[in-house]
């Protein structure tokens, strides 16, 4: 009876805590949900991140606990529908205004300020005017998110205290930066700026609104014409396009550097090619090769084994 009482006041053992930097990346983005769930389900707490652009839009849900509730929500998007969330203007220094995408997520989240999250949470932006990286650790949450993914000549620019704020992208892509005097046990990093890898592209299933509603769909295929997707769009990439892929060269070019000047405990690429950086209708797939590169990247990696002995997952 002693031994069984000793036993049962046996403390748990404390799980490994991480550190993870988010990348920057359009919807490829995305693959950083599946990322975070596979990392949670090996046995490791996350306890700080750090994201720039899609990376902070990302960890920022996430540290504010409301991961799922976004989650559930992209997966239901249709082409269509990510259209309706772009508000074009040709003023103030962008082609997207950018105030309905954030307004959409403040409806979804809540709006919360940074310092009252569960976990440490910093957004990277560029400042434009004086050249300078900006740690955003406090704050209106979505005034950080909305700074970082400010893609120049896309977005406009989002003033902060007299601050015009940018991309975060455009000097710390992986910002690997801001966690290393982190206490977490391990730092790993989430870049979207891998090797070339030959995906497959399936046509994300039919939700059941969709399917009930043929002419909603059919709108819906039309604009997809409209909109190249995978290998059937132009040889001759477009503006829009050609911006974009400059930018993830200048990027993947970038996040190299640097990552080799501060390497992270564990690196997670995923390939740079396996989505355009506007289709987030291919949430569902999107999530699931982040989740599956993550797997297959902490498979080799000794402390995963250890944390899922210490922890295992459902």
């Amino acid at each position: 009876m002693q031994d069984a009482d000793i036993a049962s006041a046996a403390p748990v053992p404390r799980k490994p805590s991480v550190a993870l930097a988010l990348g920057a990346g359009g919807a490829k983005g995305l693959a950083h949900i599946g990322v975070i769930e596979e990392i949670e389900r090996q046995g490791f707490e996350i306890v700080a991140i750090a994201g720039s652009s899609m990376g902070a839009l990302i960890g920022g849900i996430h540290a504010a606990g409301k991961l799922d509730v976004y989650r559930n929500w992209v997966c239901a998007l249709a082409r269509l529908d990510v259209l309706r969330l772009v508000d074009w203007t040709f003023t103030g220094g962008g082609l997207i205004k950018g105030e309905k995408i954030i307004e959409t997520m403040r409806a979804l989240i809540g709006d919360v300020r940074i310092e009252d999250l569960p976990l440490a949470f910093t957004a990277v932006a560029t400042d434009i005017e004086r050249g300078r990286e900006v740690w955003l650790s406090s704050g209106c949450l979505f005034d950080a998110i909305r700074a970082s993914i400010a893609i120049p000549t896309v977005f406009r620019p989002h003033i902060i205290d007299g601050r015009h704020l940018v991309d975060g992208a455009l000097l710390n892509p992986v910002p690997v930066t801001p966690l290393i005097r982190d206490g977490a046990d391990y730092l790993v990093a989430v870049s979207v700026d891998g090797p070339a890898a030959a995906i497959a592209q399936p046509e994300p299933p039919l939700h059941p609104e969709t399917a009930e509603n043929g002419y909603r769909h059919r709108i819906g295929e039309f604009i997809g014409r409209l909109i190249p997707h995978g290998e059937s769009r132009p040889r001759e990439p477009g503006t829009f396009e050609l911006l974009l892929q400059s930018m993830d060269l200048m990027q993947a070019n970038l996040s190299r550097l640097r990552l080799a000047a501060y390497e992270p405990d564990l690196l997670i690429q995923l390939p740079h090619n396996m989505a355009l950086a506007y289709e987030f209708y291919r949430a569902r797939e999107l999530i699931e090769l982040g989740r599956m590169q993550a797997r297959e990247a902490m498979a080799g990696w000794p402390r995963a084994g250890a944390a899922q002995r210490q922890e295992p997952g459902p």
